[in-house]
């Protein structure tokens, strides 16, 4: 089956929209309760996310039945074509439970380490962002409207930047970030926390924050949003400059990357 970053890319904005759809029509009015717990009391899973993601496993095996599959609720599948699709059901579960408007359907797809073609739809508002490498990045109000090119804006001094960032939910780790996150705020405009890593991400590439520094986030939080952010001419890098990780994410304009860099690493981040 083909590996060529647009086809790739119409598959993920194709099952991304219609797990979208299926989320924002099923979502009951009021709180959302929690079926399951992950990583601490406070890292939820409800039905919604392994419906999704079920939802999702299904719609690519029958488009290409020989890949690989990976999701945020398990069941991962190695595939035997090289391509592996990088799933999050509900990126921003906790906004979702709460009924907060920044929630959102990630899928992405990858050969090796390198993604190749992604989609991130937020689900309330429906607009989509979506990228294949080498191609660029666009983004639409909803799947009726016609594609923008995103272009990331010229970096303003480090001072005046606005960045976007998030926290872990195990609890020791929260605080230490919380702790970085307040020595990082007297040198910037302002710090932003949306609660959805691939929507922060989304935010970098249009323009609506400077940059976003995040850690622990899994390949399913980063993989889509992550090309998004690249394909719109930010830098995205990782821990010394190297690829983006576990151990940290950094997306930002160009121009400011090396200095916020440097900052979030006196920081403590």
């Amino acid at each position: 089956m083909t590996v060529e970053p647009e086809s790739l890319r119409a598959v993920a904005v194709s099952v991304a929209r219609e797990a979208a759809d299926w989320l924002r029509s099923a979502r009951p009015a009021g709180r959302i309760p929690v079926s399951a717990t992950k990583s601490s009391p406070t890292d939820p899973v409800t039905a919604f996310d392994t419906a999704v993601q079920q939802l999702l496993r299904d719609r690519l095996h029958e488009l290409r039945p020989e890949d690989g599959f990976v999701g945020e609720e398990g069941g991962d599948e190695p595939g035997g074509s090289g391509v592996v699709w990088v799933v999050d059901p509900i990126d921003g579960t906790v906004n979702f439970m709460y009924g907060l408007p920044a929630y959102a359907v990630s899928v992405a797809a990858r050969v090796g380490t390198t993604v190749l073609a992604g989609c991130v739809i937020n689900v309330v508002s429906a607009e989509e962002f979506s990228a294949a490498r080498g191609l660029g990045a666009t983004r639409r109000e909803s799947a009726a409207t016609e594609p923008t090119r995103l272009q990331v804006p010229t970096a303003p001094p480090l001072d005046q930047a606005l960045v976007a960032t998030g926290f872990s939910y195990d609890l020791d780790t929260r605080l230490r970030q919380a702790a970085a996150v307040g020595r990082l705020l007297s040198h910037v405009r302002d710090v932003r926390r949306f609660g959805a890593a691939s929507l922060d991400l989304c935010a970098v590439a249009a323009g609506r924050v400077d940059a976003y520094v995040e850690q622990g986030l899994q390949p399913w939080d980063l993989a889509a949003g992550g090309l998004v952010a690249e394909e719109a001419g930010a830098v995205v890098l990782g821990v010394d400059g190297g690829a983006a990780d576990q151990r940290l994410v950094l997306a930002s304009v160009p121009g400011l990357a090396q200095p916020l860099a440097a900052l979030v690493g006196r920081c403590g981040f």
